[in-house]
């Protein structure tokens, strides 16, 4: 199904609604009773969503998605006309930085511009990307340009990917709005799946997201700099670890090493870098030390082994350990670093769909060195007589490189 009947009206219209961000919200509105339609531009993606079928892994999302569709309470839609359906329309679309590391600032107004002729006065318009500073009030100029009387409101996704239907009910959920009437009605919006309200003005949550995940960001570079640290006088950094973090809550939330990546912590790193005019010398550490860890790996490699004798085969392409979502995975940037460096590079990954992949299997049988790129829990179990590197720490063995 990919248009919708006009006569009908809806509770919520999520832009971008078939996404990673998008979809969960939508099922989690229409598991509390609202009804919801999700409006996507994606044909493959809106027609798998009709057909019940989740186009991603999101634990515990696909019997929620059945029911609702089952009961009439969410469908999705190609039709740019779904949003002026609907009481509240929720935007979700991706807000990336560019080649050159700068905030795209026209993602969402442009979402807003390819379906502004569908709204209409009265509608609550609620911003759910991670935007740059000022996003909201460039939308509010945006509609007001267009004669448009809405309200608008900025109400960021704080959700982990797969976590999402238990987060999106648990997690404070941030409102923010230049009047009391957004406010309170945006308010009134999440309080269908929490009553944990932390309200704010528009560019206190927008600096609150960033902050957010640039914080996340900011602690796995301490931890992969400790890491390279401890590795470099041949110390094994779990183990140290262990020690600073058992039973003292002050270094309890010290992470182990790994590759931190992704669609959201670089990126919106970089945005919050750009805001302060280029001047955030943490954010800029931190980025060289995620960044340059697939080729410190290497070089610890190189000197360990005679690589370019050797078949390397890289375990888990995915961004994070459990996922399906490969976007600016550090795995690739290792693949790319070994395939200049090693006689043959081998990628597998059993949630990751891709014809270049192997089957585990055949990797371990003819991999002379294993490195574990993401941490699936597939592998913390490894039946192979191979070196296996895993700054990760999930063999159990140690994180010495």
């Amino acid at each position: 199904m990919t248009e919708v009947d006009e006569a009908l009206g809806v509770d919520v219209c999520v832009v971008g609604g078939c996404g990673r961000v998008g979809l969960p919200l939508g099922i989690a509105l229409a598991a509390r009773g609202l009804s919801v339609v999700l409006y996507d531009i994606d044909e493959t993606a809106v027609a798998r969503v009709n057909s019940g079928d989740m186009p991603f892994a999101e634990e515990g999302a696909a019997g929620p998605l059945a029911e609702a569709l089952a009961a009439g309470r969410l469908r999705a839609s190609t039709s740019p006309a779904s949003v002026g359906l609907a009481d509240a329309l929720v935007v979700v679309v991706g807000t990336p930085v560019d080649e050159h590391l700068n905030p795209d600032l026209g993602a969402v107004p442009r979402a807003i511009e390819r379906c502004v002729e569908h709204l209409h006065d009265g509608q609550l318009i609620v911003l759910r990307s991670t935007v740059y500073p000022g996003v909201t009030a460039l939308t509010e100029k945006l509609l007001n340009s267009r004669g448009l009387q809405v309200d608008v409101a900025f109400c960021p996704e704080r959700i982990a990917e797969g976590r999402a239907m238990t987060e999106l009910f648990t997690l404070p959920q941030i409102v923010a709005a230049r009047t009391p009437e957004a406010l309170d009605r945006a308010e009134r919006l999440f309080r269908n799946l929490t009553d944990s309200i932390v309200r704010l003005e528009p560019e206190e949550a927008e600096l609150a997201k960033l902050f957010t995940n640039t914080w996340r960001y900011l602690k796995f570079a301490a931890a992969n700099q400790f890491w390279m640290m401890a590795n470099d006088f041949g110390l094994d950094f779990a183990r140290i670890r262990h020690a600073v973090s058992f039973d003292y809550p002050r270094a309890a939330d010290l992470p182990m090493p790994g590759f931190a990546a992704g669609p959201c912590l670089l990126k919106d790193t970089m945005q919050l870098a750009a805001f302060n005019r280029n001047n955030f010398v943490l954010g800029h550490s931190a980025m060289l030390i995620n960044e340059g860890l697939p080729l410190y790996l290497v070089s610890r490699l190189e000197d360990r082994f005679d690589l370019g004798e050797l078949s390397v085969g890289i375990l888990g392409m995915a961004f994070k350990g459990g996922s399906d979502d490969s976007r600016d995975s550090l795995a690739y940037k290792l693949r790319k670093i070994l395939t200049l460096k090693a006689r043959e590079t081998l990628c597998t990954d059993p949630y990751v769909q891709d014809d270049r992949f192997l089957p585990l299997d055949d990797v371990l049988k003819r991999a002379d060195l294993l490195v574990i790129a993401s941490p699936h829990p597939d592998y913390a179990d490894l039946d192979t007589d191979k070196p296996v590197i895993d700054m990760w720490g999930l063999t159990g063995t140690g994180v010495r490189v």
